[in-house]
């Protein structure tokens, strides 16, 4: 079935997102594995995700923790150094389906805080012709209800949503429902995806050095 809207996941599909590589750099690498081994982050933040407050929830993880205290913090006082850099070319291939008159829209797991700041540094963030964020949802991916919940309110039927994410799991959720998915591996992948839909000519596709993500 022919594409209707495209759907973009934002964490290491238009921003990369690796606390990791964020943590070896101000910590370094034994004592952020050592922190990660004893401290579940991921799970932290998913608890953001589903709506918590991001503050909240950051200082208190990091008061359990008195050992990681000030590095837990950071997940909250420096996140936008942990949500960097842009990845342009998605950008503007986003750009280029909107030029081109095709809905885009974004499912993201992501807080309620932290989407509200990020789209005060990241502008892109602000042109999705319809944002699903999990924080205000109270639902995050993979669970079915998410992908539901976006079928209810985009009218849409699932095989037309054509949905990139870089986690097959959510991926696989999603084409459970019937939907289009694409694994997001690398910018290039993803256009060439487009281009085999029809939704971009190779040109519009195409990364275009110089132009401002922002």
């Amino acid at each position: 079935m022919a594409v209707e809207a495209v759907v973009f996941d934002i964490g290491n599909v238009l921003i990369e997102w690796q606390p990791e590589r964020f943590y070896d750099r101000e910590i370094g690498q034994a004592a952020r594995e050592a922190m990660f081994a004893e401290v579940d982050l991921h799970g932290m933040n998913d608890r953001v995700d589903a709506g918590e407050n991001w503050r909240d929830t950051v200082y208190d993880w990091a008061a359990r923790y008195p050992d990681h205290e000030t590095a837990i913090r950071m997940w909250h006082d420096r996140w936008i150094e942990l949500a960097a850099p842009v990845i342009p070319h998605s950008v503007q291939l986003l750009r280029r389906l909107r030029a081109k008159g095709v809905p885009v829209f974004a499912l993201t797991n992501f807080g309620i805080e932290s989407f509200a700041y990020a789209k005060s540094i990241y502008r892109f963030l602000e042109e999705f012709d319809r944002p699903y964020v999990s924080g205000h949802m109270g639902l995050i991916k993979p669970d079915p209800s998410i992908y539901a919940a976006v079928e209810a309110d985009c009218g849409l039927p699932s095989a037309t949503l054509l949905f990139a994410d870089d986690r097959a799991e959510n991926i696989a959720a999603a084409e459970a429902r019937g939907w289009q998915g694409h694994v997001f591996t690398n910018p290039q992948g993803w256009a060439d995806r487009l281009v085999a839909e029809g939704l971009l000519t190779e040109a519009e596709a195409a990364f275009a050095h110089g132009e401002h993500p922002l």
